[in-house]
Protein backbone atom coordinates (compact mmCIF):
# COMPACT_ATOMS: atom_id res chain seq x y z
CA UNK A 1 0.00 0.00 0.00
CA UNK A 2 1.62 3.22 -1.20
CA UNK A 3 0.13 5.83 1.11
CA UNK A 4 -0.41 3.74 4.25
CA UNK A 5 1.29 6.28 6.54
CA UNK A 6 -0.93 9.11 5.27
CA UNK A 7 -4.05 7.01 5.73
CA UNK A 8 -3.05 5.98 9.25
CA UNK A 9 -2.15 9.58 10.11
CA UNK A 10 -5.60 10.67 8.93
CA UNK A 11 -7.28 8.02 11.06
CA UNK A 12 -5.25 9.04 14.11
CA UNK A 13 -6.01 12.70 13.46
CA UNK A 14 -9.79 12.25 13.47
CA UNK A 15 -9.94 9.73 16.32
CA UNK A 16 -10.69 11.10 19.78
CA UNK A 17 -9.21 8.02 21.48
CA UNK A 18 -6.19 5.78 20.92
CA UNK A 19 -6.54 3.44 17.95
CA UNK A 20 -5.52 -0.18 18.26
CA UNK A 21 -3.70 -1.86 15.39
CA UNK A 22 -6.71 -4.17 14.99
CA UNK A 23 -8.99 -1.15 14.45
CA UNK A 24 -6.64 0.25 11.81
CA UNK A 25 -6.47 -3.16 10.12
CA UNK A 26 -10.28 -3.26 9.83
CA UNK A 27 -10.20 0.05 7.93
CA UNK A 28 -7.16 -0.95 5.85
CA UNK A 29 -8.51 -4.33 4.80
CA UNK A 30 -5.66 -5.11 2.40
CA UNK A 31 -2.84 -4.11 4.79
CA UNK A 32 -0.97 -6.66 6.89
CA UNK A 33 -0.47 -6.16 10.64
CA UNK A 34 3.31 -6.03 10.15
CA UNK A 35 2.92 -3.31 7.51
CA UNK A 36 0.78 -1.24 9.89
CA UNK A 37 3.28 -1.69 12.75
CA UNK A 38 6.16 -0.63 10.47
CA UNK A 39 4.24 2.44 9.31
CA UNK A 40 3.50 3.44 12.92
CA UNK A 41 7.17 3.00 13.88
CA UNK A 42 8.30 5.10 10.93
CA UNK A 43 5.78 7.80 11.82
CA UNK A 44 7.02 7.89 15.42
CA UNK A 45 10.60 8.31 14.18
CA UNK A 46 9.66 10.99 11.65
CA UNK A 47 7.76 13.08 14.21
CA UNK A 48 10.67 12.84 16.66
CA UNK A 49 13.28 13.63 14.02
CA UNK A 50 11.56 16.75 12.74
CA UNK A 51 10.50 17.84 16.25
CA UNK A 52 6.94 18.31 15.09
CA UNK A 53 4.44 20.08 17.33
CA UNK A 54 2.87 16.69 17.98
CA UNK A 55 4.11 13.14 18.43
CA UNK A 56 2.72 9.64 18.11
CA UNK A 57 2.26 8.00 21.48
CA UNK A 58 1.53 4.38 22.30
CA UNK A 59 -1.03 4.65 25.06
CA UNK A 60 -3.89 2.52 26.41
CA UNK A 61 -2.94 -0.38 24.11
CA UNK A 62 -3.35 1.86 21.08
CA UNK A 63 -1.78 4.80 19.27
CA UNK A 64 -2.71 8.47 19.54
CA UNK A 65 -1.41 11.78 18.19
CA UNK A 66 -0.57 14.10 21.09
CA UNK A 67 0.73 17.63 21.29
CA UNK A 68 4.18 18.08 22.78
CA UNK A 69 4.18 19.19 26.42
CA UNK A 70 6.36 22.23 25.65
CA UNK A 71 3.38 23.81 23.82
CA UNK A 72 0.97 23.35 26.72
CA UNK A 73 1.15 27.05 27.67
CA UNK A 74 -0.25 28.20 24.31
CA UNK A 75 -2.71 25.35 23.89
CA UNK A 76 -4.23 26.01 27.31
CA UNK A 77 -4.74 29.67 26.35
CA UNK A 78 -6.87 28.52 23.42
CA UNK A 79 -8.72 25.62 24.97
CA UNK A 80 -8.71 26.63 28.65
CA UNK A 81 -9.52 23.16 29.98
CA UNK A 82 -10.93 22.81 33.44
CA UNK A 83 -8.18 21.55 35.72
CA UNK A 84 -8.32 17.88 36.61
CA UNK A 85 -8.33 17.67 40.38
CA UNK A 86 -8.49 14.72 42.70
CA UNK A 87 -8.35 14.60 46.45
CA UNK A 88 -5.59 12.63 48.14
CA UNK A 89 -8.23 10.11 49.26
CA UNK A 90 -9.35 9.65 45.63
CA UNK A 91 -5.74 9.24 44.47
CA UNK A 92 -5.12 6.73 47.26
CA UNK A 93 -8.23 4.74 46.30
CA UNK A 94 -7.36 4.87 42.61
CA UNK A 95 -3.82 3.64 43.36
CA UNK A 96 -5.19 0.72 45.39
CA UNK A 97 -7.52 -0.24 42.55
CA UNK A 98 -4.78 0.17 39.92
CA UNK A 99 -2.26 -1.99 41.74
CA UNK A 100 -4.61 -4.59 43.24
CA UNK A 101 -7.21 -5.01 40.48
CA UNK A 102 -9.51 -6.79 40.19
CA UNK A 103 -10.61 -5.78 43.69
CA UNK A 104 -13.81 -5.52 45.70
CA UNK A 105 -14.86 -2.56 47.83
CA UNK A 106 -14.38 -4.46 51.12
CA UNK A 107 -10.71 -5.05 50.25
CA UNK A 108 -10.24 -1.37 49.35
CA UNK A 109 -11.82 -0.31 52.63
CA UNK A 110 -9.72 -2.84 54.57
CA UNK A 111 -6.54 -1.30 53.09
CA UNK A 112 -7.66 2.31 53.59
CA UNK A 113 -9.43 1.77 56.90
CA UNK A 114 -12.39 3.97 55.95
CA UNK A 115 -15.58 3.81 53.86
CA UNK A 116 -14.73 4.29 50.18
CA UNK A 117 -18.13 4.05 48.49
CA UNK A 118 -18.41 7.74 47.66
CA UNK A 119 -14.88 7.94 46.33
CA UNK A 120 -15.34 4.86 44.15
CA UNK A 121 -18.55 6.36 42.77
CA UNK A 122 -16.67 9.60 42.02
CA UNK A 123 -13.89 7.68 40.25
CA UNK A 124 -16.52 5.87 38.18
CA UNK A 125 -18.14 9.21 37.22
CA UNK A 126 -14.72 10.40 36.02
CA UNK A 127 -14.45 7.17 34.00
CA UNK A 128 -11.24 6.12 35.78
CA UNK A 129 -12.76 3.02 37.39
CA UNK A 130 -15.29 0.51 36.09
CA UNK A 131 -17.23 -2.49 37.35
CA UNK A 132 -15.89 -5.76 35.97
CA UNK A 133 -18.65 -7.93 37.37
CA UNK A 134 -19.54 -9.58 40.65
CA UNK A 135 -17.39 -11.81 42.83
CA UNK A 136 -18.78 -15.28 43.44
CA UNK A 137 -18.88 -14.99 47.26
CA UNK A 138 -21.76 -14.29 49.66
CA UNK A 139 -23.30 -10.91 48.90
CA UNK A 140 -21.86 -11.00 45.36
CA UNK A 141 -19.90 -7.72 45.73
CA UNK A 142 -18.93 -5.66 42.70
CA UNK A 143 -15.42 -6.10 41.32
CA UNK A 144 -13.58 -2.92 40.28
CA UNK A 145 -10.75 -2.22 37.84
CA UNK A 146 -9.29 0.78 36.04
CA UNK A 147 -10.40 1.89 32.56
CA UNK A 148 -8.72 2.74 29.28
CA UNK A 149 -9.35 6.40 30.17
CA UNK A 150 -7.18 5.86 33.26
CA UNK A 151 -4.35 4.64 31.00
CA UNK A 152 -4.81 7.63 28.66
CA UNK A 153 -4.88 10.16 31.50
CA UNK A 154 -1.71 8.83 33.11
CA UNK A 155 -0.02 8.25 29.72
CA UNK A 156 0.41 4.50 30.20
CA UNK A 157 0.57 1.88 27.44
CA UNK A 158 -0.81 -0.72 29.81
CA UNK A 159 -0.86 -1.57 33.52
CA UNK A 160 2.67 -2.99 33.35
CA UNK A 161 3.86 0.61 32.91
CA UNK A 162 2.71 1.57 36.42
CA UNK A 163 5.74 2.49 38.54
CA UNK A 164 6.98 -0.31 40.76
CA UNK A 165 7.08 -0.02 44.54
CA UNK A 166 10.87 0.40 44.28
CA UNK A 167 10.50 3.31 41.81
CA UNK A 168 7.93 4.99 44.05
CA UNK A 169 10.24 4.62 47.06
CA UNK A 170 13.11 6.17 45.08
CA UNK A 171 10.92 9.14 44.13
CA UNK A 172 9.85 9.53 47.73
CA UNK A 173 13.50 9.47 48.84
CA UNK A 174 14.35 12.15 46.28
CA UNK A 175 11.48 14.31 47.53
CA UNK A 176 12.69 13.96 51.13
CA UNK A 177 16.26 15.09 50.41
CA UNK A 178 16.97 18.14 52.53
CA UNK A 179 17.69 21.43 50.82
CA UNK A 180 21.44 22.13 51.33
CA UNK A 181 20.79 25.90 51.28
CA UNK A 182 18.79 25.77 54.51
Amino acid sequence: MDNIKNIIESLLFVSDKPLKIEQIKIVLEEAETKEIRNALSEMMEEYDTRKSSFYLSEVANGFQLRTRPEYKKWISRLIQPSPFRMSSAAMETLAIIAYRQPIIRADIEHIRGVDSGGIIRNLMEKKLVRVLGRKDIPGRPLIYSTTKHFLELFNLKNLKDLPSVKEIAELKDLANIEDPTE
